[in-house]
C-alpha cells in the first residue's frame, strides 16, 4: 500500500481513503471553512476515540500572551453558553467515558474516549467547547490560581526543571525554548483580553482538526462536525482552504531567526534535593526529517531500554543511576537530542563522562549486527504495540495532519525502521554530536557545576 501523501492543506471537499492492516480504513475530508476530518475506521472495536485539533501551540504566542495558549486549555472546560463546567464532567462522567486535554509547543488537542454509541454527544461537548468557550472573568481569575499551583508543582518536580531547563539552553531566544505553560511571572500579568484575543485569533475553522480512531463512521463524523461548529456559531464559507502547515526543512544548526545557540552552555539550576538531574545534549531532528526512523533506532540502542549502552553502562555495571535513558522530540523546522540520569551529586562528573562517551562511541564505532536488530526489534515492537490502542492512532492522524502530511501505513513504517543500517546509525551519531552541546545539571549544589574541560556558566537559584 502506497504512503497516504495528506497534501499541503487540501482544497474543500477533497477526500482521501486509504485501507490500512487489518481491514482499518482511513479517510479524509475538507469540509467548508477549511476544517479537516480525518478517522481511522477499526473493524471489531465497540468504542471510539475522538480529538479536536488546533494547530496552535505556546511557540505561536505573542508578547503579552505567553502562557495563553495553556490557559485556554484549562478555560474550555469552565464553560459554554449551552453547558457549565459540571455539565461537561457529568456527560462522559453518565456513560463511563474519559476526556482530556493537552496543550504542546506546536498544537493543542482536546479528547475522549467513548463507546461508539455516545460519539455524537462527545463530538458535540468538545466542539461546543472548541467553539463556545465563555472564558468567564470569575471563572477566569480563580483558574489563573488552579495554573500557578500547577507551575509550582512542575517547579517542586527537580526532573522537569530539568527537561525545561534543558529545552530553553538547546533553543534559547527562539519560542521553541519558552516553557508551554508559561513562567508564574507571564500568568499572573496575562490579562483576560489577551487570553480571548488569543482564543479568536487561534480558534477559528481552518486550523481545526478533527480526527478519530475505533469504531467510527467517517460520514456520520463529519455530519456531526458540521452541526457541533454551526451550533458554536461558527460560519462554514464554502471554498475556504485549511491553514498551511508550519514551513519545514530549516536548517539544524540555526533557527529561522538565526537564534538558537551556537556555542555549549552549562547551567546548574540549585534544588535541595537527595539527587541530582543531569541532562547532556543539543540539537535533533525536526519531525519530518528522512532520518528520524534512524534516530528511532539510534535511541533504542543508546537509551531507549534495559539492554541499552546507557543503561548497561551507568546502571548495571556501576550503579550509578536508577533511571538512565537518550530521548528525542522534533518539532516542524528544529528538534532536541538528549541524555538524563539521575544520579548522587557527588557522581555527577563521573555520570557525565559516561554519557559523553557513549555518545562518542556510537558516533565513532559501527554498531554490531546483534545489537542493531535489537535496537530495531524493539522499535517495531513498541510502535505496533503502541497502535493497538485506538486513542494513540487517533492522536496519530492528528500530528501527521498538523505536522508532516505523510501518513505511513505500519507496514511501510515497519519497513524503513528494517531499512535502518550501523553506518546510518553511526552517521546521525556524528552529526549529533557535532551539534553546540548543552549540560544542565539540577540538584543540591551551592556553586555552579563545573566539569573537567567543560564551560562554568551561571548558577540558577
Amino acid at each position: 500500500m502506497a504512503e497516504l501523501i495528506l497534501g499541503p492543506a487540501g482544497t474543500p471537499g477533497t477526500e482521501l481513503t486509504v485501507e490500512t492492516e487489518a481491514g482499518a480504513l482511513v479517510r479524509r475530508s475538507v469540509l467548508p471553512g477549511g476544517i479537516r476530518v480525518l478517522t481511522e475506521a477499526m473493524p471489531g472495536q465497540r468504542s471510539v476515540a475522538v480529538g479536536a485539533w488546533v494547530a496552535v501551540g505556546s511557540r505561536d504566542e505573542t508578547d503579552g500572551h505567553h502562557g495563553s495558549t495553556h490557559f485556554l486549555e484549562h478555560l474550555l472546560f469552565k464553560g459554554t453558553p449551552r453547558r457549565d463546567a459540571m455539565a461537561i464532567a457529568s456527560a462522559f462522567d453518565a456513560v463511563g467515558g474519559e476526556a482530556n486535554a493537552a496543550t504542546g509547543k506546536e498544537h493543542t488537542c482536546y479528547f475522549a474516549r467513548v463507546l461508539d454509541a455516545d460519539q455524537p454527544m462527545a463530538v458535540d461537548v468538545i466542539l461546543d467547547m472548541v467553539t463556545s468557550a465563555v472564558l468567564d472573568p470569575s471563572e477566569f481569575t480563580s483558574e489563573r490560581e488552579v495554573i500557578l499551583e500547577e507551575l509550582a508543582m512542575n517547579e517542586d518536580d527537580p526532573g522537569d526543571v530539568a527537561h525545561e531547563r534543558f529545552s530553553a539552553q538547546v533553543f534559547g531566544t527562539h519560542p521553541l525554548g519558552r516553557p508551554i505553560g508559561g513562567t508564574p511571572e507571564t500568568i499572573r500579568d496575562v490579562p483576560r483580553n489577551a487570553v480571548f484575543e488569543h482564543y479568536r485569533r487561534t480558534y477559528v475553522p481552518s486550523e481545526l482538526v478533527v480526527t478519530a480512531a475505533g469504531g467510527v463512521d467517517h460520514d456520520e463524523l463529519c455530519s456531526q462536525v458540521l452541526s457541533a461548529v454551526r451550533s458554536g456559531g461558527w460560519d462554514l464559507p464554502e471554498g475556504v482552504r485549511p491553514a498551511a502547515r508550519r514551513r519545514a526543512g530549516v536548517d539544524l544548526h540555526v533557527g529561522a531567526s538565526g537564534d538558537f545557540p551556537t556555542d555549549p552552555s552549562v547551567l546548574t539550576v540549585h534544588r535541595a534535593t537527595e539527587q541530582a538531574n543531569v541532562l547532556l545534549g543539543g540539537l535533533g531532528l525536526p519531525a519530518g526529517d528522512e532520518r528520524r526512523f534512524e534516530l528511532s533506532v539510534l535511541n533504542a540502542v543508546l537509551g531507549g531500554s534495559m539492554s541499552s549502552r546507557l543503561f548497561q553502562e551507568v546502571r548495571e555495571k556501576r550503579g550509578l543511576a536508577y533511571a538512565v535513558y537518550s530521548f528525542s522530540g522534533g518539532f516542524a523546522d528544529a528538534g532536541m537530542f538528549g541524555l538524563y540520569a539521575g544520579c548522587a551529586p557527588g557522581k555527577v562528573e563521573q555520570v557525565v563522562d559516561l554519557l559523553e562517551e557513549q555518545w562518542q562511541l556510537l558516533a565513532s564505532d559501527l554498531v554490531p549486527v546483534q545489537e542493531l536488530e535489537r535496537g530495531i526489534g524493539q522499535v517495531c515492537g513498541q510502535m505496533v504495540l503502541g497502535l493497538e490502542d485506538n486513542g494513540s492512532r487517533m492522536s496519530r492522524l492528528g500530528r501527521t495532519e498538523i505536522s508532516t502530511g505523510e501518513l505511513l501505513t505500519v507496514t511501510e513504517t515497519l519497513d524503513r525502521v528494517r531499512a535502518v543500517r550501523a553506518d546510518d546509525v553511526r552517521a546521525l551519531a556524528a552529526d549529533l554530536l557535532a551539534q553546540p552541546r548543552h549540560l544542565t545539571v539540577v540538584g543540591p549544589f551551592d556553586t555552579a557545576y563545573r566539569g573537567q574541560g567543560r564551560l562554568e556558566k551561571g548558577r540558577e537559584a
